[in-house]
């Protein structure tokens, strides 16, 4: 009885979100209060229950997405990310064009929230693309790929961040194997599928101009490369330190303290204010401002995130948690295979990624400590669903429509198949590791 109504309460808050427009997070706060009445939760207790969802969820979380977005807007902002696409492009060509902006999209995309990714990377394809009088969509959509890939598996983006908290998932061991998962998805979504939309006819926005330029200069190639990339370099290392069996220094106390996600971004943030703020002229306040904006940007994000464990805390005070672990249980089905059939089906009736993971994640948790299931691909896989089946109810969805000038029709023909590539792929990848790592 008590699964029924919690398949009730999710569905309410599918139509809260996508019918009724209800603010997600207010969605979240309502439909949990709810469900939690309604499941038995004393009414004492319920508030309890709220305030504990929130702390276990965003407590951990919070500090590690807010320095990645300062990160990210950095990098923007300061023309780090220009400069890389630009090396790339000169690096690989104009014949193999469309290699070089997936790549461009990937490096720029690991720190960049994906809404602030595409509106910087957008103008640069169709510079490229009234330069060098090639297809947009065969251009563009290899970069808006790999920057969607980064945003569903990647650390230290909120989704993956957030699943990895709530299954206790190793950060540094996610994004190692998420890169391994990632890197085919992309190549399939990408280059290998745009070759088949060379012939779509895009009437693009006309706003793709360059902002005036402030009193600082760019950085340089190797300042752009360093600061974007330094979280990555440092959460790959020390994940090898950490579980190299001779290394004593693995186990010490200092290592437990360098090696927090929290750390590693505060360290690669510090050192990006420098290389590629500070080093160029611009001022400190001038940085500040950009951080503070930066903040703006996600507050949403992690007010959603927190929503989502007030529904996880509700579903487990309540006991409803371990009885759904053990009817899905009984389902013929694997349990990375459910986790990411769950998050595709929210992800088709929400649009949201993020809403579609961590309510996914809510539900397929009781079962994942019951089975055993690796955390680390559990992650990836209900990441690779939540990115599956992006349609009319999906912002991304529209932003490529209306930036590219696209008919409905080809836009479901490009971007919603490129999406759906990025899920099945991803989620074969989680599989195949599967195989190997226990």
């Amino acid at each position: 009885m008590q699964i029924f109504i919690i398949v009730f309460f999710i569905a309410l808050l599918i139509v809260f979100i996508t019918i009724m427009k209800v603010n997600t997070f207010l969605s979240f706060l309502v439909v949990s209060l709810l469900a939690g009445m309604t499941l038995g939760i004393p009414l004492n207790q319920l508030g309890n229950s709220v305030k504990t969802g929130i702390g276990d969820t965003a407590g951990s979380l919070t500090v590690i997405i807010v320095l990645g977005a300062m990160l990210g807007k950095l990098v923007a902002e300061s023309g780090a990310a220009k400069k890389i696409a630009s090396v790339l492009v000169t690096a690989f060509g104009t014949k193999h064009i469309q290699w070089a902006l997936m790549i461009t999209g990937f490096i720029v995309g690991i720190p960049l929230y994906y809404g602030v990714g595409f509106i910087l990377l957008v103008p640069l394809i169709f510079s490229i693309v009234y330069q060098y009088k090639l297809p947009a969509v065969y251009i563009g959509l290899p970069m808006l790929a790999a920057l969607s890939v980064t945003h569903g598996f990647l650390p230290p983006h909120p989704s993956p961040v957030a699943l990895a908290s709530l299954f206790k998932a190793d950060v540094g061991l996610t994004l190692v194997y998420g890169l391994l998962v990632a890197i085919p998805a992309i190549i399939m979504a990408g280059p290998v599928f745009a070759r088949t939309l060379k012939k779509i006819d895009t009437a693009p926005l006309e706003l793709f101009q360059q902002h005036e330029k402030d009193a600082y200069q760019e950085p340089g190639i190797g300042n752009s490369f360093f600061a974007t990339l330094l979280p990555v370099f440092l959460l790959i290392l020390l994940t090898i330190i950490q579980h190299s069996a001779s290394n004593a220094f693995a186990g010490s106390a200092l290592f437990a303290f360098i090696s927090d996600p929290s750390v590693v971004m505060i360290v690669s943030l510090a050192a990006a204010t420098y290389a590629i703020g500070i080093r160029q002229g611009m001022s400190m306040k001038h940085v500040m401002d950009i951080y503070a904006h930066a903040v703006k940007d996600i507050a949403m994000i992690l007010l959603i995130i927190a929503g989502s464990g007030i529904l996880k805390q509700v579903m487990t005070d309540s006991g409803v948690s371990a009885e759904l672990a053990a009817a899905l249980q009984k389902l013929p089905v694997h349990p990375l295979v459910l986790g990411w059939l769950i998050a595709a089906l929210i992800r088709a009736c929400v649009g949201s990624a993020t809403v579609a993971a961590l309510t996914a994640a809510g539900v397929i948790l009781p079962l994942m400590m019951q089975s055993h299931i690796n955390p680390n691909l559990m992650v990836l896989s209900v990441g690779a669903g939540s990115l599956m089946f992006s349609h009319v109810n999906d912002a991304g969805f529209w932003m490529f429509k209306e930036y590219f000038g696209l008919s409905v029709k080809d836009t479901l023909r490009s971007w919603s198949i490129m999406e759906m590539i990025v899920s099945v792929v991803g989620l074969t990848g989680v599989l195949v590791l599967n195989l190997f790592i226990k």
